[in-house]
């Protein structure tokens, strides 16, 4: 069920590619990608359509097609143009720069979820979320994220959502 929320296959697993040029090798140990931005790091998917591909080149085979504009996607690796990026689902595969952007948005997780008005467990019940809904982050701290969807807002627990690191914070 979760991945035909997250996507719609186009290919089966293609053989695998030639091995790319000794250039392409990247430290996966690496703080900050060619960006000069952390590695890794969440963002999200900001077309309405995008491809994932099995390596980083309009050449390589599509593995995923993403129809589902605000997706969290972590970026796991850079190369050029191209971010090899993981989902929800633990897929990997790369996507174009282009086809992604810096909002912070995540995927509630687990169960319907309540959503609370401060961050505390005794604060005021403000709404309920389904698991998959995609939320826009507005702020994490500590075990806490403010999050809106809809023009409603109110707190979840971080470990709740996919597409935050657990001792990232933001705004």
């Amino acid at each position: 069920m979760l991945s035909t929320l997250l996507a719609i296959a186009l290919a089966a697993p293609a053989a695998a590619p030639a091995a790319l040029p000794r250039a392409a090798v990247i430290d996966i140990d690496a703080t900050k990608g060619l960006s000069g931005l952390p590695v890794p790091r969440f963002v999200n998917v900001k077309s309405d359509k995008a491809y994932l591909r099995s390596g980083p080149g309009d050449r390589y085979p599509v593995l995923w097609v993403y129809v589902r504009k605000g997706l969290p996607v972590e970026i796991v690796r850079e190369y050029g143009i191209w971010r090899q990026v993981r989902d929800i689902g633990g897929s990997i595969g790369w996507m174009n720069k282009q086809l992604i952007g810096g909002t912070r948005t995540a995927v509630v997780i687990g169960s319907v979820r309540t959503m609370y008005g401060t961050p505390n467990l005794q604060a005021k019940a403000v709404w309920r979320i389904a698991p998959g809904a995609i939320v826009r982050v507005v702020l994490c701290s500590e075990a806490w994220c403010r999050v809106d969807r809809g023009g409603k807002s109110g707190y979840i627990l971080r470990a709740q959502l996919w597409g935050v690191s657990p001792t990232e914070t933001i705004g």
